[in-house]
């Protein structure tokens, strides 16, 4: 070897040691996240952290079962029915005030019969804004149609419509999901089939050979009603997110061990 090669290779060794020496001293290997934060001004040191919960905010399910968000049309769909329910466009807050009047009372029932608790939000998108009978019958928060609400054990008739009676209402749809789920396997089908009817939607699926909501084409009715479902749950649980302002709900209530630890 040349001593000009030698001295080039000496060069490179030492320059290699400078840099090691240089970002030993700086700290970059340190495994203590304080340095790093330190040197970005005004930057809380959560801040990568939150930076990962937003996006993960993007993720959005019914009962556990995920959207395909990927899938175009899928995002399309659910934020055109994110839009709907915006404060912008809704322009009340009798949404919420449903809530606080009514998940009290459907959350444990939906919880001993084992049903998801996203299911809470059917009647909120059923009866919607309004109250009353549907053009076809139906009637209460569940929109039972006669006959299945006496199928699943309510009285209706002779003076007596236990279809209004939110707790006895709500055991019945419970009965009835229960068995569209053991039909479907799939609690998005169950809540399609709730707004559909089972027949029509077993039939759509062996038309189109598809177990899938999210692929299937359905009636504008049903085919938008659980983007419907979870446009509600976020603004039910995000309402400053989407608008909705000057909101008393019972879940963000302090808890009574809560006040009178704080007392």
């Amino acid at each position: 070897m040349s001593k000009i090669e030698m001295t080039k290779k000496h060069l490179i060794t030492c320059s290699v040691i400078l840099v090691l020496v240089i970002i030993s001293r700086l700290n970059i290997y340190s495994t203590d996240p304080v340095y790093v934060h330190k040197t970005i001004a005004n930057v809380p040191s959560n801040y990568i952290f939150n930076k990962h919960a937003e996006e993960a905010e993007a993720t959005y399910n019914f009962a556990n079962e995920a959207l395909p968000v990927n899938d175009k049309k899928v995002d399309f769909k659910l934020k055109k029915s994110i839009a709907k329910h915006r404060y912008k466009t809704v322009q009340s807050n009798v949404l919420h005030a449903k809530a606080d009047k009514m998940f009290p009372i459907i959350e444990p029932i939906l919880k001993f019969y084992g049903i998801p608790e996203d299911f809470k939000y059917v009647p909120l998108v059923e009866s919607g804004l309004c109250e009353g009978t549907s053009p076809k019958g139906a009637r209460g928060v569940w929109q039972f149609m006669p006959g299945t609400a006496r199928t699943y054990g309510l009285k209706v008739g002779k003076g007596k419509d236990e279809r209004l009676n939110l707790r006895k209402s709500t055991i019945a749809a419970c009965k009835y999901i229960k068995e569209l789920y053991g039909e479907f396997n799939s609690w998005t089908l169950a809540a399609a089939a709730y707004n559909n009817g089972s027949v029509k939607l077993e039939r759509a699926m062996n038309r189109q050979n598809e177990d899938n909501y999210f692929r299937m084409t359905l009636n504008r009715e049903t085919g938008s009603y659980v983007y419907k479902l979870i446009a509600m749950k976020e603004i039910i649980n995000k309402p400053a997110k989407y608008g909705y302002k000057n909101f008393y709900s019972y879940m963000q209530k302090p808890m009574p061990f809560l006040m009178a630890y704080n007392n």
